[in-house]
């Protein structure tokens, strides 16, 4: 879908974070947009300066981590701006901290809002897509669902689901004029929840902005992209010698401070008995 001016986007998750940034960059290239999120008075003020930006834009609230609700999305985005041409599945919650904290609600929250939304999503929109023989969905994953990060193991878990959902489903899908695209951010810097910790990434690690996210969402659209992980550092490298040899991606981590980092992120907790952080 190299020309997207005049298509219908549907974006989840649009009301904070890096959702208004993809709102934005989607907008300026004359993009309709059906935004939305649970918090109706925040994407109301989105809906307005997309608006502004001289697109059509509605705000529709909705917690895609319930299955019904996301029948009724598809069904009130269409209706209120016409068939859906893109998919931007940018919703997600992060359940940081040990994962034997963790109560069964917070775990199975996390699966049905990052992952189960984003599937049942596609289903109401992909017939449609396929029907005109034109769409994208966009699966907004993450790094972490490359290589797990540890305190965020059920987020970690739920982004690598989106990641080979969507490997799958380009595959399954050639030759449809329909495709897919996961984007795996690195630490979000401005936005969000590593904004929320108030302390900088591992510099090793590096980190990317909203704004380089919401250009990613652009370019994998356009260029049809597989994959794109959008970072400062370079780290397809070391997540292919982390694949080649799992013992060495662990000693990678390591190295770069991910486990300590994410253990005070988490609020500095370890399992009882666990070993001190090893030093590397």
């Amino acid at each position: 879908m190299k020309e997207l001016r005049g298509a219908v986007a549907l974006l989840t998750g649009a009301s904070r974070g890096i959702g208004p940034h993809i709102a934005r960059a989607l907008a300026k290239e004359g993009v309709h947009l059906a935004l939305a999120a649970r918090s109706l008075p925040e994407l109301e003020a989105v809906a307005a300066e997309m608006r502004s930006l001289g697109v059509r834009a509605v705000a529709l609230t909705a917690d895609v981590g319930r299955p019904e609700a996301c029948g009724q999305l598809g069904a009130a985005a269409t209706a209120a701006l016409g068939p859906i041409d893109l998919l931007v599945n940018n919703a997600g919650i992060e359940t940081e901290g040990p994962f034997l904290s963790l109560g069964a609600d917070a775990i199975l929250g996390t699966v049905a809002t990052n992952l189960s939304g984003a599937l049942l999503l596609a289903r109401e929109v992909l017939p449609g897509m396929l029907t005109r023989r034109r769409g994208h969905v966009v699966n907004v994953a993450s790094i972490a669902g490359k290589k797990g990060a540890p305190f965020d193991a059920v987020y970690s878990a739920t982004k690598a689901g989106l990641v080979e959902w969507t490997s799958a489903m380009r595959l399954e899908l050639e030759g449809t004029g329909v495709s897919l695209s996961a984007i795996c951010p690195g630490l979000v810097t401005g936005e969000g929840m590593f904004a929320r910790f108030g302390q900088a990434p591992p510099r090793a690690l590096g980190s990317c902005t909203p704004q380089e996210v919401a250009s990613a969402v652009v370019d994998a659209i356009q260029q049809d992209l597989p994959e794109v992980i959008v970072n400062s550092s370079p780290l397809r490298p070391l997540l292919a010698l982390a694949a080649l040899s799992p013992r060495m991606g662990e000693r990678i981590l390591h190295l770069l401070g991910i486990p300590e980092f994410q253990r005070k992120k988490a609020g500095g907790e370890s399992l009882p008995g666990a070993d001190q952080p090893k030093k590397v």
